[in-house]
C-alpha cells in the first residue's frame, strides 16, 4: 500500500509542475491564438523570442549535462544519442507547422488553452490523439 501512495504523491509533483508551466504559458501569451497567428504572418517577434529562448536554454542545458556528466534525479547517467536525419522529418515538420498555423494550437499548450476557456481547442486535442493513434497504426510501414 505504501508503494502506491508514494507513487501517487510522486506524480502529484508532476501535476503541480504542469499546472505552473501552464500558468506561465498563459501569462506569457504563448497559448494565444492571436500571438501564434502574428508569428506565422511575420507580424511580431514575440513567439520567435520565446522559441529562440527555449532553443538557447536547451543548447546550454545539453552542453552542461555533457560537460559535467550530470545525472538524473534517480542517479542514472544521462545519455544523449546522436540523431539521424531523415527526409520524413521535413514532411512531418511541414505537416506539424501547417496544423499549428491552421488551428493556432501546438500540442504542448493544448491543455492550457482549454483551461483558459478556449474549449474549441478540444477538437485540436482529439485530432492530435487521432493522429498519434494513426501513426502507431502505420508506423511499421513507414520508412524510418
Amino acid at each position: 500500500m505504501k508503494n502506491k501512495r508514494t507513487k501517487g504523491l510522486g506524480n502529484l509533483k508532476y501535476l503541480i509542475l504542469g499546472v505552473l508551466f501552464g500558468i506561465v504559458f498563459v501569462k506569457a501569451e504563448i497559448v494565444s491564438w492571436f500571438r501564434i497567428q502574428e508569428m506565422f504572418r511575420l507580424q511580431s517577434f514575440h513567439m520567435y523570442g520565446v522559441i529562440g529562448s527555449a532553443v538557447l536554454v536547451g543548447m546550454l542545458s545539453v552542453f552542461l549535462i555533457k560537460k559535467f556528466k550530470i545525472k538524473s534525479l534517480s542517479g542514472e547517467p544521462i545519455s544523449l544519442q546522436p540523431k539521424q536525419f531523415n527526409k520524413g522529418q521535413v514532411y512531418g515538420g511541414l505537416l506539424f507547422g501547417f496544423g499549428w498555423a491552421l488551428t493556432g494550437a501546438c500540442p504542448g499548450p493544448l491543455f492550457a488553452q482549454i483551461g483558459t476557456g478556449a474549449t474549441v481547442v478540444v477538437v485540436t486535442l482529439l485530432s492530435a490523439i487521432a493522429g498519434t493513434w494513426f501513426y502507431g497504426l502505420i508506423k511499421e510501414k513507414l520508412p524510418h
